[in-house]
């Protein structure tokens, strides 16, 4: 009885192990950019369905997602900049800017001093006036030597970079007069 139990246990396992693999070896399938005859073009790798969006990719919110509205670099912020938002946005940009930028954004980061093109001065006249908008869509798009930071830099954080770009501007042209006091001692000091 007991041999035959082990006969019957063996052969299962055999069974088992032969087909264990052989399916996922042997199945059909095509690699990157083959060719395949059971579509009518040749191709294997298949167009995309027109209007599909990837998840996360939605992108209904020009405002928000390019920094435009009707095509136009926009001053309009998509939702509201409080203390938190400013603090995230100067995180953002101590993380992904302030190489090139500058933790002022004056353009003299640590790569810069290492031998790459200097970005301009955010405190530049033309950068000072240009609108929120702008800033996103750079960091979105790219511009000149900078290249797009839009995979690295959510919608909603590259519109709290702006935002803190806007207090470097306005911080590097106070007058030392309206720092409170204790910072204000502090500046005269470093001078």
């Amino acid at each position: 009885m007991t041999s035959r139990s082990e006969a019957a246990l063996l052969i299962a396992a055999a069974a088992a192990a032969a087909a264990c693999g052989r399916g996922m070896e042997h199945q059909p399938k095509v690699r990157t950019l083959e060719q395949s005859s059971f579509f009518a073009d040749g191709r294997a790798a298949r167009p995309r369905v027109p209007g599909t969006v990837a998840r996360g990719f939605l992108g209904a919110d020009e405002l928000l997602e390019t920094g435009r509205s009707g095509g136009r670099d926009a001053d309009l912020f998509p939702f509201p900049i409080g203390a938190a938002e400013l603090a995230r946005g100067r995180e953002r940009f101590d993380i992904y800017c302030a190489d090139c930028h500058g933790r002022d954004g004056s353009g003299d980061g640590m790569v810069v001093r290492r031998g790459f093109p200097r970005p301009p001065s955010f405190e530049e006249p033309r950068l000072r006036s240009a609108p929120a908008g702008h800033f996103v869509a750079v960091m979105a798009e790219g511009l000149g030597k900078m290249y797009p930071f839009a995979d690295r830099v959510s919608a909603r954080d590259r519109w709290m970079v702006a935002a803190y770009i806007r207090a470097l501007q306005l911080s590097g042209g106070a007058p030392l007069a309206d720092a409170p006091p204790a910072e204000r001692a502090r500046l005269e000091a470093s001078r």
